[in-house]
């Protein structure tokens, strides 16, 4: 039918490891494999820290009440006068 049969694979496989050894064929799949889990710890990290932007900042909301009245702010005032 046209397509690359298991023998034709081996054949190209067996010049491969000919041409180019074993120890340079290991060290460029450790590089190989280095760089892709580089690249996924790097959109993993994109995508967590885009999470982490969407929510809004915290904070304490304050109302009316909690404000202090002008008197204790005038009192307070007059404390740091002294110190």
């Amino acid at each position: 039918m046209g397509g690359i049969s298991i023998w034709q694979l081996l054949i190209i496989a067996l010049i491969i490891v000919l041409l180019f050894g074993t120890k340079k064929l290991r060290s460029l799949g450790g590089d190989l494999g280095s760089a892709v889990k580089g690249f996924k710890k790097a959109i993993s990290d994109d995508e967590t820290a885009a999470k982490k932007d969407s929510t809004d900042a915290e904070f304490d909301q304050k109302t009316l009440s909690d404000e202090p009245k002008g008197d204790q702010v005038q009192k307070s005032q007059k404390d740091k006068e002294q110190v």
